[in-house]
């Protein structure tokens, strides 16, 4: 295991380096993110899965087509026996009203004909990608999904990264890593342009794997990551408690004394006291103390670094996962109404109401 010994130390090198991602080694930042409700662990945040907004055109749709859902099912396919041309109002609406298992075979073959008619539509076209992704999160339909976004025969029909984050979100959460990162191949695949959202959702996914494949796709990602300068906080704190857990699992004493050594620096004193220190789970610690057995010299100097970082509060009870897989907060901001302008900058006359209310 050179190879996990030489990229944990360059990790680490890189942590200590840049001051934005100075606590991520197994740190929590009260304030920054939610737990989870009822033990799920969600990695993207509402504003980018958007389903109570789906939900509401759904709701919306339906209410319109109030007992008339059956005949526009069997026009629809009606329209796909004639081979006459689907239009985009008609796809979304059948989107919206899809409710069933039976519906969505209908609706799996409106897209395969509709995407065969419009392959080559203007860059900027409606992009369904995420609107059926969507429906399959409301209707528990992964392998639909799956199934859709992997198929050659519908290649650009999801040709943003939205689609395969929300796809691979709603695999993580069910706990199926491996269909993750089958989504997350295909993506790379298919050439669809990562975000911060994908390199989050990538290194979680190859932590939660936590195999010497995952761990050597997850460091090759974090290069193609740090040169784009797309990595976030979130994302470097889960590539590095993945290189934790791989280094205690293949533990030797080049790698422990490269543990000692980021412990020993977290855990002097800082001239500034307004500088927020690490945190450090006392699982990881604890771990690192059995790794140490047989190791007298570098018992000893864990034991002073242990009784350090306890004494200043650096040493917290939430396991890595509890500090990693949180509720994040939307990235909307919520502008109050009294820091609205309220005056023209050109006229200085009251803006209309219409304005204000935009």
């Amino acid at each position: 295991m050179a190879a996990v010994s030489r990229r944990w130390n360059r990790m680490l090198l890189q942590t200590v380096r840049r001051s934005a991602t100075r606590r991520v080694l197994l740190g929590f930042a009260p304030g920054c993110c939610r737990w989870a409700v009822g033990g799920k662990r969600y990695l993207l945040t509402d504003d980018v899965v958007k389903l109570q907004e789906f939900q509401q055109v759904k709701v919306a749709v339906s209410s319109r087509f109030h007992g008339k859902k059956e005949t526009y099912f069997k026009d629809m396919e009606e329209k796909m026996k004639k081979k006459v041309l689907i239009l985009k109002e008609e796809l979304k609406t059948l989107l919206h009203l899809c409710e069933t298992q039976d519906d969505m075979e209908l609706t799996r073959s409106a897209i395969y004909r509709y995407h065969a008619e419009n392959r080559n539509v203007c860059f900027g076209e409606f992009k369904f990608g995420p609107l059926f992704i969507r429906l399959c999160y409301e209707l528990d339909l992964e392998q639909s999904a799956m199934e859709l976004i992997k198929d050659q025969h519908l290649h650009g029909f999801f040709s943003d990264c939205t689609s395969f984050n929300i796809l691979m979100n709603m695999l993580f959460i069910k706990g199926n890593y491996e269909g993750a990162l089958e989504v997350l191949i295909e993506m790379k695949n298919q050439g669809v342009r990562f975000n911060t959202d994908t390199y989050i959702l990538a290194f979680a996914i190859c932590y939660k794997l936590n195999t010497a494949d995952s761990f050597n796709i997850c460091m090759t990602l974090l290069d193609e990551a740090l040169f784009k300068e797309a990595v976030t906080r979130r994302a470097y704190g889960f590539a590095i408690a993945l290189a934790l857990k791989q280094i205690l699992i293949h533990a030797h004493s080049g790698m422990l004394e490269g543990a000692l050594q980021i412990l020993e620096a977290s855990a002097e004193k800082n001239p500034f006291s307004f500088v927020k220190k690490e945190q450090f789970s006392e699982e990881v610690l604890t771990t690192v103390k059995e790794k140490l057995e047989g190791q007298p010299a570098l018992q000893a100097r864990f034991r002073e670094i242990w009784d350090k970082l306890r004494a200043s509060g650096q040493v917290v009870t939430q396991t890595i996962d509890a500090m990693l897989c949180v509720v994040p907060q939307s990235r909307k901001l919520h502008i109050l109404s009294f820091n609205k302008r309220q005056t023209s900058r050109r006229t200085l006359q009251p803006l209309s109401s219409s304005l204000t209310a935009e």
